[in-house]
């Protein structure tokens, strides 16, 4: 299960709107042996598309640095789908290998194909997609 406030909710919903039209994204960390997001960064999609994300290297080494000085670990990663469902497509699944070969990340997607967008999110281990509850709260 994920936990996370509803501050942290809307800021990933909102992070996930301002990208338009293209796919957003962003890393989020929490406390190490948590599953609760204590902080997202929302990232530029250097891949400008609005099928496909790409994390930019060193805005990733800010964040990781950020983090660890805050004394959390990055957790998961966020990106929007903006026409389609929020399960995770073929590329997300090939990306997840790289990302977190051990299965341990969150994969947080937000869908825009809606009027009212809805965030899913998952666990990926060696191609198999398991959908794990999101436990809002209403704390900052």
């Amino acid at each position: 299960m994920l936990e996370m406030s509803a501050a942290m909710q809307h800021a990933m919903v909102a992070h996930a709107i301002a990208g338009l039209p293209h796919e957003a994204c962003g890393l989020f960390a929490g406390l190490p042996g948590s599953h609760r997001v204590e902080r997202f960064f929302g990232m530029r999609n250097v891949a400008e598309s609005r099928e496909i994300y790409v994390l930019d290297g060193l805005e990733m080494m800010d964040v990781e640095r950020t983090a660890d000085e805050a004394g959390l670990i990055v957790m998961g990663v966020m990106h929007s789908h903006t026409h389609t469902t929020n399960y995770p497509s073929p590329t997300d699944i090939a990306d997840a290998a790289r990302f977190d070969p051990f299965g341990m990340w969150h994969f947080v997607i937000v869908s825009l194909r809606h009027p009212e967008p809805s965030l899913r999110s998952f666990r990926i281990l060696d191609g198999q997609v398991t959908e794990e509850p999101v436990a809002i709260d209403g704390a900052n």
